[in-house]
């Protein structure tokens, strides 16, 4: 599984989850994670949860991670929520580790915000995990600001919370080493484990 970390500010709109984004934009021939700071809205026709029809879903600076896998044929879409809360399992912790204590609830993160004095919780993240025929993919994004979200949603930022850019690409490149070991730990598991 590879890694490509992202230099410029790619405007994560909904099209990056369709199959084979990585391939077609990058020649990656591989299971992939994505990552990038950037900002996010996302275009009705590119909405994949229906939960989400009509609603606004963006914001000026988030930091995203697109995970492609196409290691199950055809692709499995309960694996793929799986790994989606995996992932957000995997980021809660490095969060933890820079001084953020987070909550979650299915697969979005949730923070106490310290400026506020009726103890108001915001969320930190947004995520999506949809299948084609041949691959699983997954969207997940984190707040860097709060500048830009929907303005029905109590939401909170990393930059708020004290992190600086040379914070976020350390927990970046944690997120992505941590989830691509887990994943391979798990297919080195499977290779010695006696079936019946």
């Amino acid at each position: 599984m590879k890694h490509l970390k992202l230099e410029d500010r790619t405007c994560y709109d909904g099209s990056q989850i369709q199959p084979m984004w990585a391939f077609r934009t990058f020649g990656i021939k591989d299971s992939s994670i994505v990552s990038w700071m950037g900002p996010m809205k996302i275009e009705p026709d590119h909405l994949v949860d229906f939960e989400d029809v009509g609603l606004e879903i963006e914001g000026n600076n988030m930091l995203h991670f697109i995970v492609e896998h196409f290691d199950v044929q055809p692709a499995n879409i309960i694996m793929c929520y799986h790994r989606q809360r995996i992932l957000v399992m995997i980021i809660k912790d490095i969060l933890h580790d820079f001084g953020i204590r987070t909550s979650r609830k299915g697969d979005d993160l949730y923070i106490k915000k310290s400026s506020s004095k009726n103890d108001k919780i915001g969320k930190l993240s947004v995520s999506i995990a949809t299948c084609s025929i041949s691959s699983m993919k997954i969207h997940f994004a984190l707040n860097l600001t709060e500048k830009g979200t929907p303005k029905d949603v109590e939401t909170a930022g990393l930059f708020d919370c004290g992190l600086i850019n040379e914070d976020i690409c350390n927990i970046t490149e944690k997120i992505c080493k941590n989830y691509i070991m887990e994943i391979e730990s798990i297919t080195e598991d499977i290779s010695k484990t006696k079936v019946f």
